[in-house]
């Protein structure tokens, strides 16, 4: 199977790999670095779609993600059907299948395309605002068919198979764009410490390298690129994105990346070690400082006919001949403004087909490009533009002319040369999209006839982005960036050798946007300008005509820069004509706002799953270094890294999780045990109504709480749910602190500045989260007295210190408040000392305790000590429909209190005090090996037909050393009387378990040993 537009040799694929695919249906081939794009011109595919509007034949005109005609519809099976793909980003793998977008029954022959040829007149830009308005009883018929006609692919109809990501990341320096810039940016960024993230949306890294015709210190670009991202892949500073790009610019450096992980290798991901790999991955980047490095556009000349198969851009030409080995066409005639697209008739030249003529604006060009193609017997032809392309499929000609910039008209006779390709550029624009979502206005610079970027804090441009554009002067740029960037975020610059380029003397480039005709724009052979959205400049000439002044209402009357296209390549352009035509300057009509995102995005990945770090911080207490050390293992609570167990080594076998924590239960009981209890949310409440607040928002009384002591209370929501629970401790008349749930403390703060500043503002009280500034060190078990005993100054007598009371006075030397509270139900004292006082305090406890038997326990161990009691917690064995009454906690409720507290109304509904709402009990397993189920279903007749009624479910469940059995905390409906009772609890596999209700408190009912 030939590819007639591929060369023999040269490019950066690899010949020795032949891949298959599909377009339209129609079996080709490429190779292993080919895009869609280029193995579609190798192959000699002309059409790609058909244009949105008009329905017109449209070609390959780019060579990456400002490609607005060939976006295409992959996927073989429904379920794999991706929409809106650009083919210059699509990595060709084999057996890939893609389709046009639009075309009926064909792209080749398109029924609408009757529609394009008369559209001109029938569907004038905001046709849409004038007609189908009448009859009304027949919009239903036509919006049937304009839906049908619009869009850009379509959805698949079957579920995705595959899975996708988000991950939260942090760097010191964001690197957008791996050009010459941004991998210089990033090596001075790397190697003065600073952790590094680089990304780009190509396949490669390198971008203008990856075909650039320029040697650096006497070798190939792409012999030092290999050597710089071999340096960066190499640093453990560094990451590396390609196929990765940024989509969104938002405040303080926050950057969304969408990272194209797998659909390079097939339509839905490939399998490794048996799951499937992830499709894409979207990055939620925050970044101490962001390089834009993102390049340059270059901009297509506006002329007739310049949407017909066979017109590209010069660039791209050379990135297709030079990166793809791809000549798409034999003979060539280059339209242009500037020195640099030369290349594209020399690469084109040197690839063995005909420069049939060069046709330059400019009267004298004289650069070194411009020098070389004369050397070589190019025709150049100067004071002259392409003023239209002929041919319907293909080009076939063009028609040039010399023109008269400063009255745009034709001044000159028109000559036809015969060609198959017109490759155009009107010079480059900084890619300010990313900039510009900040809502920052981007400033003309008339020295580069373009837009750059206005940039707000913590953002830096470089390199072709800023408009800077010879290799030399690039690479500078971005080095001196980068080391800036590192330095802002506190480490030192360090060198980066640049390698040796020579410069090329260019010529100043013309400004040329529309290119005139010998008709007026309006009479002309269509020009496009946005040639996604069908866009003419006779449309934009008729919208000024209309009244529309504004760019954005030329904008929306005429669809510029609408849609995945977002303007990349015709907004300048657009611009400029709107500009002749109302009058004005291009900075004075300015340009449109662009917004995320730069290119389209899977929802998949925009829902994936939350992989890595969240973005929230990990919170570590004051002892963390030390669990560290003593190979704890972690569990998150909240936003707090807490222990969860301790694992030791026993006969040269790490234990397991079972097996530490039934080893720490009975340390608790029958000794010592301690638990770093500093994540209990912490609030400091002061003012001469303090009591009264907290009798509003406690269930429970407060005006007699006395200075030293404690009390448990629980809060309700305004719905009567409990919401959370904690001691609160009486420092002085009008001073108390309140203890949370650690997930809780946020939330609970919240809750009470809310009733305070719009409920109860004439209380007098203040409320300041102090749970950073105390760690609490909690020791319990029967031998706790006599270790704190010799460490403080603190009378611990049972009969002088008792239980929920609380003490100041000095543990190991340093001041403390020490509680006699237990979540246990052991003998217990909460340690409370300022933070960085706590690794001292603790390490003295570990000194005094060794003989006593100290063990650490973590957060699993806690939970099993505390259900042994029926302690509960808030947000396990509560879901927000549980009332204290529902918890058999009606002591901890003061029905007679004189002001009605939080969720009291809510308490006296029939629904809260209906006897078969779920309440908590119980449930001792039959068989004691056997531990529930957290969420398992409890039922009351397993026999009963599906649907079985469901009458409770566990909340809580462990195996308990001290019973030597599992047992489980549950809500049951009408529980409390249905103690003694055999309830089923039906599992997935088909086992049904059997267990019986019984009381929530498994351990010391009478509640002797705490008070001992």
């Amino acid at each position: 199977m030939s590819q007639p537009n591929r060369l023999v040799r040269g490019g950066r694929i690899d010949r020795t790999r032949t891949l298959s695919f599909t377009f339209n249906g129609q079996a080709y081939q490429g190779h292993a670095g080919d895009t869609l794009a280029s193995a579609l011109l190798a192959n000699g595919v002309d059409i790609v779609n058909r244009s949105f509007k008009y329905s017109r034949p449209r070609g390959i005109v780019a060579a990456g993600a400002e490609e607005p005609n060939a976006v295409v519809q992959l996927g073989a099976s429904e379920a794999g059907q991706v929409p809106n793909v650009r083919a210059t980003q699509q990595a060709l793998f084999d057996g890939l299948s893609a389709r046009s977008t639009n075309g009926w029954p064909n792209v080749q022959r398109d029924l609408m395309g009757l529609v394009g040829k008369l559209g001109g007149q029938f569907m004038p830009p905001g046709f849409y605002y004038k007609t189908f308005m009448a009859p009304a009883s027949l919009w239903m018929t036509y919006e049937k068919y304009i839906r049908k006609s619009a869009g850009l692919g379509r959805s698949p109809a079957e579920a995705d198979p595959d899975i996708y990501d988000h991950l939260h990341r942090h760097c010191d320096v964001l690197v957008i764009g791996a050009g010459p810039a941004g991998l210089t940016a990033a090596l001075a960024a790397a190697r003065s410490g600073a952790r590094v993230i680089l990304c780009d949306e190509q396949e490669e890294l390198g971008g203008s390298l990856l075909d650039s015709r320029e040697l650096l210190d006497d070798e190939s670009a792409s012999e030092w690129l290999a050597t710089v991202v071999a340096e960066l892949s190499g640093r453990h500073n560094v990451t590396l994105l390609p196929r990765t790009t940024a989509n969104g610019y938002h405040d303080h450096n926050f950057v969304t990346l969408h990272e194209r992980r797998t659909e390079h290798l097939a339509e839905t991901a490939p399998l490794a070690n048996g799951h499937r790999q992830v499709r894409s991955r979207l990055h939620r980047v925050r970044a101490g400082r962001v390089i834009l490095a993102t390049g340059t556009h270059e901009r297509p000349l506006v002329y007739a006919g310049n949407d017909v198969p066979g017109n590209l851009l010069a660039g791209a030409v050379s990135t297709y001949i030079r990166r793809y080995g791809v000549v798409p066409g034999q003979k060539l005639v280059l339209s242009t403004s500037n020195d640099h697209a030369y290349r594209a008739a020399l690469d084109w030249q040197e690839a063995g087909r005909e420069v049939v003529a060069i046709v330059d604006a400019r009267e004298a060009p004289d650069g070194e490009l411009v020098d070389q193609a004369r050397s070589r017997g190019i025709r150049v032809v100067t004071g002259s533009a392409v003023i239209e392309a002929k041919g319907e499929k293909r080009v076939t000609a063009a028609r040039i002319a010399r023109v008269d910039l400063d009255r745009f008209a034709v001044a000159g006779a028109v000559e036809e040369l015969h060609c198959d390709t017109i490759a155009s550029s009107g010079g480059y624009s900084p890619v300010i999209h990313l900039a510009s979502h900040t809502g920052a206005r981007p400033t003309w610079n008339d020295e580069i006839l373009g837009f750059e970027p206005s940039l707000v804090k913590g953002v830096s441009a470089t390199g072709g982005a800023r408009g800077t554009y010879a290799l030399p002067q690039v690479l500078a740029d971005g080095a001196e960036t980068g080391s800036q960037a590192a330095v802002a975020c506190g480490y030192t610059a360090a060198s980066v050798e640049l390698p040796r380029v020579d410069a090329i003397r260019e010529g100043q480039a013309c400004a040329l946007y529309q290119v005139p005709h010998e008709k007026p724009t309006l009479r002309a052979p269509k020009q496009f300008v946005d040639l996604q959205n069908d866009v003419t400049a006779a449309g934009i000439e008729l919208a000024t005509r209309e009244g529309f002044e504004s760019i954005e209402h030329v904008k929306r009357y005429t669809a510029m820069g609408f849609g995945t296209d977002q303007g990349k390549l015709g907004n300048i352009n657009g611009m400029a004509i709107a500009a002749r035509c109302l009058g004005r300057t291009i900075p004075e009509v300015g340009t449109t706002v662009f917004r995320p995102n730069y290119t389209p995005v899977t929802f998949g990945a925009i829902v994936g799953r939350h992989c890595g770090e969240l973005f929230d911080p990990e919170r570590y207490t004051a002892l963390h270094q030390w669990h560290v050390e003593h190979g704890a293992e972690f569990e998150d609570v909240g936003q707090w890294k807490r222990p969860w167990y301790y694992p030791q080594r026993v006969a040269g076998k790490l234990e397991t999780m079972h097996e530490a924590v039934a080893r720490e239960c009975r340390a608790v009981r029958e000794a010592v045990g301690i638990l770093d209890a500093s994540t209990l949310g912490k609030i400091d409440i002061q003012g001469p109504d303090a009591r009264e607040f907290l009798g509003r928002i406690y269930t429970n009384k407060w005006e007699k709480l006395a200075v030293g002591k404690c009390r448990y209370g629980l809060m309700c929501k305004d719905d009567g749910m409990v919401t959370d629970d904690g001691v609160t401790s009486c420092l002085a008349d009008n001073h108390f602190v309140m203890t949370t749930t650690t997930g809780g403390a946020a939330a609970i703060l919240e809750w009470l500045e809310l009733w305070h500043q719009t409920e109860w503002p004439e209380l007098d009280v203040t409320f300041t989260s102090v749970t950073d500034h105390w760690a609490t060190m909690t020791i319990t078990g029967p031998e706790s007295r006599k270790l704190l005993a010799e460490l403080t100054d603190i009378d611990l007598d049972r009969d002088s210190f008792k239980f929920m009371d609380w003490r100041e006075g000095k543990v190991a030397g340093v001041p403390a408040r020490v509680f006699r509270i237990s979540f246990t139900g052991e003998l217990t004292f909460e340690i409370n000392v300022q933070a960085h006082y706590a690794m001292h305090v603790w390490k003295a406890l570990f000194e005094h305790g060794e003989k006593y038997g100290l063990t650490p326990y973590g957060t699993e161990t806690m939970h099993v000590l505390r259900a042994e009691k029926g302690f509960i917690i808030v947000g396990q064995d509560t879901d927000g429909s549980v009332t204290p009454e529902d918890l058999g906690m009606q002591w901890c409720v003061g029905y007679d209190k004189p002001f009605s507290w939080i969720g009291k109304r809510a308490l006296t509904r029939s629904d809260t005090a209906r006897e078969n709402r779920k309440q908590l009990v119980g449930l001792k397993p039959k068989d004691k090996a056997v531990v529930l189920e957290e969420g398992a279903q409890i039922v009351l007749d397993p026999k009963h037909p599906v649907p079985v009624p469901m009458v409770g479910h566990v909340t809580s469940s462990y195996y308990s050393p001290t019973l030597d059995s599992g047992f489980a905390l549950a809500v049951v409906k009408g529980g409390h009387q249905k103690l003694g009772e055999t309830v089923y609890l039906p599992m997935a596999d088909g086992q049904v378990h059997e267990a019986e209700i019984v009381s929530p408190i498994f351990v010391d009912p009478k509640g002797e040993r705490q008070h001992v």
